[in-house]
């Protein structure tokens, strides 16, 4: 069965709309995460931004919400250095006794350099990131280490258990590669059923397969609305992600599906034309859904209420 989580940050109101109803972002999450809850939905994701820490969001979720996965998606890891990323996520582990499950990526061309950082070699800073990550996250000393601060009694966080299962944000090869050999999965965005079945679900299969591992998480952010107008959606969805689908892994990802934009990854319409287009993805590989509701107000609850009778 495809395991449906809900971005619980989608459409969150601006900031001078929170602070004309009096509630903060934690507020505004707080709720929408309990109304994932109550729906059914084991999973509430959040992105990673440029303002609001995710992490420390997920920490807050975890002590007001119970019962539910925390999972990022994802956080960038070249501005945070691999020990301060583990404390973090050791942190939001303890505090939801066991329900984080951490995305990893590396940003893309033009929106990485913000922090003065270059995008260089991201495959590379990757790997050396997940080198000294997973030995902390799973409890064991970081090779190559010596000195305070080194071995797993100084960096273990007491609670912070089972392990925190890691996925990447991938879609090319390499990545892809990446993800099946060390990690728990992928998640990706912007990928039609094409560019999953035929490319992202193949081969993490097989990386992890090849390396012994079980078989890999394979997490699709999908744009999802139960509407009676699904074009005016799909435009909607189009104009909204404009500028990430011009980003040069999302457009090769919209290319092989023969997708002209975002909007047409947009699965839309009657309560099952969005059942048959979810079923569709389990049936290629994807082991959960990463579902963005988009739409009105009316037409998110409805989805949001659908969602959890799929799951149910």
């Amino acid at each position: 069965m495809l395991r449906i989580g809900l971005n619980v940050a989608a459409g969150l109101p601006s900031a001078a709309q929170l602070h004309a109803t009096g509630r903060t972002v934690v507020d505004e999450l707080v709720a929408r995460t309990r109304a994932a809850a109550a729906a059914g939905l084991p999973t509430a994701w959040l992105p990673q931004g440029y303002s609001s820490d995710t992490l420390t969001l997920l920490a807050a979720l975890a002590r007001e919400v119970p019962d539910i996965e925390l999972g990022a998606s994802v956080v960038v890891v070249q501005p945070r250095h691999p020990r301060v990323l583990a404390a973090q996520a050791l942190t939001v582990q303890a505090a939801s006794r066991g329900r984080l499950a951490l995305g990893l990526g590396v940003s893309h061309p033009g929106l990485l350099e913000v922090y003065h950082i270059p995008f260089d070699r991201p495959v590379r800073a990757l790997r050396r990131h997940l080198d000294t990550l997973l030995p902390i996250l799973e409890g064991r000393a970081v090779p190559g280490s010596s000195g305070p601060g080194s071995g797993p009694d100084d960096t273990a966080v007491p609670g912070a258990e089972p392990p925190v299962p890691v996925l990447l944000g991938a879609l090319g090869p390499v990545m892809l590669q990446l993800a099946g050999e060390r990690t728990a999965g992928t998640i990706t965005f912007l990928a039609g059923p094409r560019t999953l079945g035929d490319h992202v679900v193949p081969l993490v299969t097989k990386a992890a397969d090849e390396a012994g591992r079980g078989a890999p998480r394979v997490v699709a952010g999908l744009p999802v609305a139960v509407t009676d107008r699904p074009d005016a959606v799909r435009a909607r969805v189009a104009a909204e992600y404009a500028e990430l689908a011009a980003l040069p892994s999302y457009r090769a990802a919209l290319d092989r599906d023969g997708f002209a934009d975002g909007g047409d990854i947009v699965i839309a319409g009657t309560e099952d034309d969005v059942a048959a287009g979810l079923a569709r993805y389990a049936d290629l590989g994807v082991t959960d859904a990463l579902v963005s509701l988009v739409g009105g107000a009316e037409e998110r609850d409805r989805t949001r209420a659908v969602l959890g009778a799929l799951t149910t």
